[in-house]
């Protein structure tokens, strides 16, 4: 009689059990430390007042006048140890971006910050999720909005629910 394997070997899912629920809740806090959402970062510099953070561009100037988000610093990353301190103010926490989920400059530029010393988070989904998901652009035209893919933003709702 051969044996069965079990229900967590018989799939890649489950082949590695997940973490326990303390480690799980220290692995996605941290995560949620070094990361923020387009949606959350969009409803941040939309309220009233200060939003907490700089929200700053690390892409080529080639790239900044193709699109960014408004309100942005452009800072690329291969000038951030020479401009980062007279642009940012050391107190204030920096949430960097870059193309989309396909480049990892945000990183590079979170790393580059991080080691000046500044507190840092990555905006997950970059500039390519900030207008996938229907938020207002800048380009040296002026502004622009386009529609939300249905495929990252609800349609009809302000709020994902997330």
């Amino acid at each position: 009689m051969t044996s069965q394997p079990t229900a967590t070997a018989a799939h890649p899912v489950l082949r590695v059990p997940p973490a326990s629920p303390a480690a799980a809740a220290a692995y996605f806090g941290a995560s949620l430390a070094f990361h923020a959402d387009v949606s959350d970062v969009a409803a941040a510099l939309a309220a009233d007042g200060d939003p907490g953070f700089v929200l700053l561009d690390s892409r080529s100037t080639e790239s900044w006048n193709q699109g960014h988000i408004p309100g942005a610093v452009h800072l690329p990353t291969a000038l951030i140890a020479e401009q980062a301190p007279q642009l940012l103010d050391p107190a204030v926490p920096v949430v960097t971006y870059c193309w989309g989920p396909g480049c990892n400059g945000a990183t590079r530029a979170a790393l580059a910050l991080a080691e000046l010393g500044y507190r840092v988070k990555e905006m997950l989904g970059g500039f390519e999720y900030w207008v996938r998901e229907g938020f207002e652009s800048e380009t040296w035209e002026g502004r622009e909005r386009r529609d939300a893919d249905p495929l990252t933003a609800p349609v009809d709702s302000e709020d994902c629910g997330c």
